[in-house]
């Protein structure tokens, strides 16, 4: 038997299943959860080819492995890695959003220096690693003096973690203080320093135009991608979302836009609903949903059952062509209390909550290929040949069992050699509690 954590430099995973949609190079039939069979060659930490199972010459050592599940590297396209693992010290008292809001503002004001962010931010970044993420967007909270603090840190983590985590930042700022120039002013010094992506919060914003042309003047006057965070409210009259698609019809804007969240659009008319989706897809914007942070979030009222999800519209949309994502969104901190930017159990709990089963289909892409599409690294996150052999390997030989008993064992292979996936310890982070 092959030692996968000390392999040779050429062997074979043989007799394994993955998702249909994630393997371009296999044209074959596919089984009711939309799994192809398959045999994976690995030479050199590079897949050296795809084949249908059996098919590889016997001479090539390898396991059988019975059917297993195997996925590429996951991609993280919405986190928060600078508020993240703060909860021990900044806890959200009743759940609520403007709770989460506060307990985050006197932390920051008080505990975000270059010690306190590199050391958390870090931690996550070996939670997403061990949890086989490749590649990671994080929102950078850029408001006032602090801004260029947690930006500094950033760039200094993306360098020694570029060969294990390929990172993007995004400059996160309410868009009312978008449409203040000098407010709006380190944000963007931020972004042009560091080469990140533009964003803001519309959260029923009071200067929602005069934010927006503020920022997609500076995304064309750069060539900078924009990220939003949208409408997450329950609010029937929150209309960021549209807002910013018709926006990006107006400009012809040619680089890529990300709208994250998008909750209030599930609770509007059929009518409004439909001319929302109608310029979202003329406007070629992407969609990342959050669905166990919103869920924790939305429609949080003491001593009452919540009545909704709090999640967009995924089926309708990707009914229109809309490329939609999934993502970890926070992580033990006042807007999530749980999460460990474990994409799998994103993958998991987002196919129960929002009902992406039956036939499960092409949708394990949106934790995979559709973000790594959107953040231009369409190298990663297929099984390809010439690609990178990062890849999670599961004791599960179906998705059935994969969502039926999520704690069975997983491998997690980096240029086709199992690394330690062992998740650090929460008392690593003891000393930065009161």
């Amino acid at each position: 038997m092959i030692d996968l954590a000390d392999p040779p430099p050429f062997f074979a995973l043989r007799n394994v299943r993955a998702p249909a949609c994630l393997v371009p190079d296999l044209d074959a039939p596919a089984d009711p959860e939309g799994l192809l069979r398959l045999d994976i060659a690995i030479a050199h930490g590079a897949i050296g080819a795809v084949a249908p199972a059996g098919a590889l010459d016997a001479a090539v050592p390898g396991p059988d492995l019975g059917g297993a599940l195997v996925l590429p590297g996951l991609v993280d396209i919405h986190t928060h890695l600078d508020k993240g693992f703060i909860w021990p010290r900044a806890q959200n008292p009743d759940g609520r959003f403007e709770s989460a809001i506060a307990a985050v503002s006197a932390d920051r004001d008080v505990h975000w220096d270059a010690d306190d962010l590199a050391r958390r931010m870090t931690f996550g970044l070996r939670c997403a690693y061990a949890h086989g993420t490749v590649a990671l967007r994080t929102h950078l909270d850029s408001i006032g003096p602090k801004t260029a603090i947690a930006w500094e840190v950033f760039a200094e983590l993306r360098n020694t973690w570029a060969d294990r985590i390929a990172l993007q930042a995004v400059s996160l700022t309410p868009i009312d203080m978008v449409a203040n120039e000098a407010a709006f002013a380190p944000a963007l010094e931020a972004v042009r320093t560091h080469g990140g992506v533009l964003g803001a919060t519309c959260r029923l914003p009071k200067n929602l135009d005069a934010g927006l042309a503020r920022l997609f003047d500076a995304a064309d006057r750069f060539g900078a991608d924009l990220d939003f965070h949208v409408d997450e409210t329950h609010d029937t009259d929150a209309r960021a979302l549209r807002r910013i698609a018709e926006v990006a019809d107006e400009r012809r804007f040619e680089g890529r836009i990300l709208v994250g969240h998008c909750c209030a659009l599930a609770n509007q008319t059929a009518d409004e609903i439909d001319r929302t989706l109608d310029i979202m897809a003329r406007s070629r914007i992407g969609v990342v949903s959050l669905p166990m942070c919103n869920l924790y979030l939305q429609d949080r009222v003491a001593g009452r059952t919540p009545r909704w999800r709090g999640i967009t519209l995924l089926h309708e949309m990707r009914a229109r062509g809309i490329p939609v994502m999934v993502a970890s969104d926070n992580a033990r901190d006042p807007f999530y209390a749980y999460g460990d930017l474990d994409l799998v159990e994103v993958y998991r709990e987002s196919s129960r909550i929002a009902h992406l089963d039956h036939p499960f289909g092409d949708w394990p892409r949106i934790v995979c290929e559709a973000p790594a599409r959107h953040m231009g690294l369409r190298s990663l996150a297929a099984i390809r040949m010439a690609g990178p052999a990062d890849l999670l390997l599961f004791k599960a030989r179906s998705l059935n069992e994969l969502m039926a008993r999520p704690l069975a064992g997983r491998i997690v292979l980096r240029a086709g050699r199992a690394i330690d996936a062992a998740v650090p310890d929460y008392a690593e982070l003891d000393d930065l509690w009161p």
